[in-house]
């Protein structure tokens, strides 16, 4: 390899960022990642529709914004591993509990503990 690549930190971008520098290459943008994420919200509308469209738990989730993106760039990790797996690659998510909360080491942020295989 002659050189390592890495994108530069821009707002919120940690998704992008973390997935190309993972692949060493520019291959996703923001409006790729919000493709998969809007996806992901369809699926969790027609799941949650699934228990009635008209309890207060449905119209409650309706309400809601997503929990897959937001305007400042965020992407969760959800978008991150269907991304990964779309590429072949498998992702192991480490966790730990601390102060009765799952805390998911390092994923927002780095790839550093991801465990990859291609």
């Amino acid at each position: 390899m002659e050189s390592i690549f890495h994108e530069k930190q821009e707002g919120s971008l940690c998704a992008q960022h973390c997935l190309n520098n993972l692949l060493q290459g520019e291959y996703f943008s923001p409006v790729e990642l919000s493709s998969i994420a809007q996806q992901l919200d369809e699926e969790e509308r027609m799941r949650m529709a699934e228990g009635g469209v008209q309890t207060e738990e449905y119209r409650t989730f309706l309400q809601q914004p997503s929990g897959n993106m937001d305007d400042s760039g965020f992407f969760s990790i959800r978008v991150r591993h269907s991304k990964a797996v779309q590429c072949s690659i498998s992702v192991h998510i480490f966790s730990s509990c601390r102060h009765g909360q799952t805390e998911y080491l390092g994923i927002f942020t780095c790839i550093c503990v991801w465990a990859v295989s291609f």
